[in-house]
């Protein structure tokens, strides 16, 4: 279970222009890559991406987008392996789900009047 300061570190990871459009090619599978042009040899999912072909979308150098994609991945919302010479990314579903969950509880508390006590004094 995701604690507050994880999730806030969720939001601020996708807070960023450049991170969300990354994180939504990501997840929506919007780049392929494979070690050798073809599909992937590894027990990797169809929607498993490399940080080359992200680069190649943005206009941007190699290192800034690892930097991105760290921040990503330090906010657990990516997963990042490495298979032979390149470095391949999936979304971490797992955690989308939970931030999904909580998103749509926060909704369902709203629609029904419940009313949250915070304590400032922190």
């Amino acid at each position: 279970m995701l604690d507050m300061s994880e999730k806030i570190k969720i939001f601020k990871a996708l807070g960023n222009e450049t991170r969300f459009k990354i994180f939504k090619n990501i997840f929506s599978g919007g780049y392929a890559c494979s070690i050798d042009g073809t599909k992937p040899k590894d027990d990797i999912i169809a929607q498993a991406t490399c940080v080359t072909s992200i680069a190649n979308e943005f206009d941007f150098a190699l290192p800034t987008i690892s930097r991105h994609l760290k921040e990503l991945r330090d906010a657990k919302i990516i997963t990042m392996k490495k298979s032979k010479n390149k470095i391949y990314i999936e979304p971490n579903v797992e955690t989308m789900k939970e931030i999904s969950e909580s998103l749509s509880a926060l909704i369902n508390d709203y629609e029904k009047g419940v009313v949250y006590q915070f304590d400032n004094t922190k």
